[in-house]
């Protein structure tokens, strides 16, 4: 692996425990206004300083990110379709890689349909943004996305899904936690983040689900929803952060969650 790579990736997972907390934030692609964030620049300023690296479009990096803040970005560089249209699946590549350079990206996210109409041009997708990543030393997160039909989220679906985004190259996955996530990931050569998925009904199930997928192998969460359509997104990005990279167990995280909620935030050592 190139040292440019090599130097992007080790930005977005920390070399202490090889662990991320990345902030997503691209859902407005196929979303549009979603509930708090319909205002982006809003929603992600008081939590970059907790982000290892912030998964958004090109659009709303311009828009809404100071140029002048230091986090790795993880550029989502597929889409094409809607909630409102025929099939969220049919996706194209939707940023050029060099307005991805232009942007300084630490990597490239695209999604692919694996089952779905669009398999087989999602998945071309991928390995042409994986040639095209390779030349430019940046690499690409491959999301294991699902569309509407979220009954798909089982383990052998889901380590078919990894496998084959890293056999095209992918150089990490983005997927579900399921029963048997540990299968998941023990058949994917590269590292698996987990995604958090709609908003769960407690910030203490959110935790669990980061807890049960690090002690099962994950190299870290993606969390969007579970973090900025609660009520108190810093305390939350702040107790995802003891469990990824401190190990604290989901009552002690929760615990520090709701410490947090009336302590005044500063940025982590």
């Amino acid at each position: 692996m190139d040292w440019g790579m090599q130097n992007r990736l080790s930005r977005i997972f920390k070399a202490a425990d090889g662990h991320t907390v990345m902030l997503a934030v691209d859902h407005g692609y196929f979303l549009g206004p979603t509930h708090r964030l319909e205002e982006p620049r809003t929603t992600i300023a008081p939590l970059l300083p907790f982000a290892d690296a912030l998964m958004l479009t090109r659009g709303v990096l311009r828009t809404s990110v100071e140029a002048t803040r230091d986090v790795p970005i993880v550029l989502r560089v597929s889409g094409g379709s809607t909630i409102v249209g025929a099939d969220l699946a049919n996706e194209t590549i939707t940023t050029s890689i060099r307005d991805a350079v232009r942007l300084n990206a630490s990597a490239l996210a695209l999604s692919v349909f694996i089952g779905s109409d669009y398999e087989h041009q999602t998945l071309a997708n991928l390995a042409r943004l994986v040639d095209r990543g390779e030349a430019a030393g940046i690499p690409v997160l491959a999301v294991t996305a699902v569309g509407k039909e979220l009954e798909k989220r089982d383990a052998r679906y889901l380590a078919l899904c990894c496998r084959v985004a890293a056999e095209l190259g992918a150089h990490f996955v983005k997927t579900y936690h399921c029963d048997g996530f540990e299968d998941v990931v023990a058949a994917c050569p590269v590292p698996v983040v987990i995604a958090g998925g709609p908003k769960l009904e407690t910030e203490l199930d959110a935790l669990r689900l980061a807890y049960r997928a690090i002690q099962e192998g994950a190299s870290g969460v993606d969390m969007g929803r579970n973090v900025w359509q609660g009520d108190h997104p810093v305390p939350m990005m702040r107790a995802l952060r003891a469990v990824v990279h401190e190990s604290a167990k989901p009552q002690e995280a929760h615990e520090l969650f709701l410490e947090l909620q009336h302590r005044p935030q500063s940025q982590p050592a």
